[in-house]
């Protein structure tokens, strides 16, 4: 199964049925009167939030969505039967956006939440609502209402309280593993990481967090380099951002312009994500003595001026990563909740989605939800 995280589909509801003309003809009743019934009522067309899924990759294949029209009125004053609302499944965390107007339609986070996306069409009256004392044998009756229809973007957007930032290979996925029960796929070369990843992070009895790692980023990215800034959206949820820098890169670059580097790439991508509370997190302490480690360590933060939380840790042995899970934990409580999503956003060529698959095949994308056991 692919990881596909933006769709357009087209969704239309039902029509309504026909009003009916029909007169009441019964031995010994010679002026029986109008008795057409009402049209019944088109479906719907409705999203539900479903938690099981985590992917918008059926959308792929199936793109329009019709409900069902609703039933022609009858005589004896029998109204048409309503059609079926179309239900469409997708995942939590799923935005809704009217593709021709860029109107954001509705946010689903919650299981079973439902969103009218498309109103059915109004059944016609029959003769008979057409029946007064100057008109006794109507013979009018009204049309059902065209069913409604409409381009939809959907965007699937990830739901976690704290999101990892940082270059490839800066240990982001060894960091998921190690705190949580997730298993991302873990390499020495970069891009390991193609698609987004969850772990739960358990920390005691009934108290948890989502913690979500993406593809690393590099230098140009908001133009286009590496993967772009693609997974990022998905970064907008969080409360909370963990800038991981290694503090030993393979090519010898300086961890504090690597920091820098990213943040413009962050700014340049959004403002208000830019603007999110954001701790450093100096990875690969196992690489040096544990005096040499803290020294570099400092000399990092001191480069950065740096005024916030910052932790040292090995990602690989463990070290440090307990307090570091702990501090998330007792601040994520005080944190502000993540902003809810603009009502217009720069979007992407249509054809972004099947550029990205192109390039991911071979592989077998999707997002991970793992807790950890212990």
């Amino acid at each position: 199964m692919k990881f596909i995280d933006e769709v357009r589909i087209h969704v239309t509801s039902g029509n309504g049925g026909h009003g009916s003309v029909s007169f009441r003809r019964e031995k010994f009743i010679p002026f029986g009167g109008p008795d057409g019934g009402d049209g019944g009522r088109g479906g719907s067309v409705y999203l539900v939030a479903q938690a099981s899924l985590n992917t918008l990759i059926d959308f792929r294949y199936q793109r329009r969505y019709r409900a069902e029209n609703g039933h022609g009125g009858a005589g004896r004053q029998m109204t048409g039967r309503a059609g079926h609302d179309q239900e469409i499944k997708v995942p939590v965390g799923t935005l809704i956006y009217d593709d021709d107007t860029r109107e954001l339609l509705g946010d689903l986070r919650i299981e079973g939440e439902r969103l009218l996306v498309a109103q059915s069409g109004r059944g016609g009256h029959g003769n008979l609502s057409y029946k007064s004392s100057t008109n006794r044998a109507p013979r009018q009756f009204e049309k059902g209402a065209a069913g409604e229809e409409r381009n939809l973007r959907l965007e699937l957007r990830l739901l976690a309280d704290v999101g990892l930032l940082g270059l490839p290979n800066a240990g982001k996925s060894t960091l998921i593993r190690a705190v949580s029960a997730a298993r991302p796929k873990v390499a020495d070369y970069p891009f390991t990481t193609l698609y987004p990843n969850l772990g739960v992070v358990r920390v005691a009895t009934h108290e948890s967090f989502v913690l979500a790692d993406i593809p690393g980023l590099i230098p140009g990215a908001s133009e286009g380099a590496g993967l772009g800034t693609r997974f990022l959206k998905h970064l907008s949820r969080t409360r909370l951002l963990l800038h991981l820098v290694d503090m030993a890169p393979v090519d010898e670059s300086d961890p504090a312009a690597n920091i820098r580097a990213l943040e413009a790439e962050l700014a340049a991508y959004s403002p208000a994500l830019a603007e999110r509370p954001r701790w450093l997190v100096v990875n690969k302490s196992d690489l040096f003595p544990e005096e040499a480690a803290a020294a570099r360590f400092q000399q990092i933060r001191e480069a950065l001026q740096w005024q916030g939380p910052a932790f040292l840790i090995s990602a690989a042995s463990g070290a440090g990563c307990e307090a570091l899970v702990y501090a998330i934990w007792q601040t994520l409580p005080d944190l502000p909740p993540a902003p809810d999503p603009k009502q217009t956003e720069d979007w992407g060529d249509e054809s972004d989605e099947d550029e990205v698959l192109e390039a991911w095949q071979g592989d077998d994308l999707n997002v991970k939800w793992e807790e950890n056991e212990a």
